[in-house]
């Protein structure tokens, strides 16, 4: 499915289909600049989200059932999103 995510320009964010919702989500660079740590060009973005894939795809779901996002009706994820997700895979991977 990661053949669906691009990059773009006209909102400088990554996008990707959330599976099963019928919309789409967003993360703006600025997400990205937090989580790496610097300005990323857009292949960066595209990189990072490949490595984690999963970690986004998860955040979505969470954000869309803690705010009770309707079917169809598109988001966007921030970096503490992501992070929270991050955060909790690392614990559940440690034994935490």
């Amino acid at each position: 499915m990661s053949s669906e995510v691009h990059w773009r320009d006209d909102i400088v964010s990554l996008v990707f289909p959330v599976t099963g919702h019928g919309a789409i989500c967003a993360v703006h660079r600025g997400a990205f600049r937090t989580l790496l740590g610097s300005e990323p060009a857009p292949e960066a973005c595209l990189g990072y989200f490949r490595r984690f894939e999963a970690v986004f795809r998860a955040a979505a779901d969470a954000k869309i059932v803690r705010r009770g996002i309707l079917p169809g009706t598109s988001l966007h994820l921030t970096s503490r999103d992501i992070a929270r997700k991050l955060l909790e895979d690392g614990q559940i991977a440690n034994g935490e």
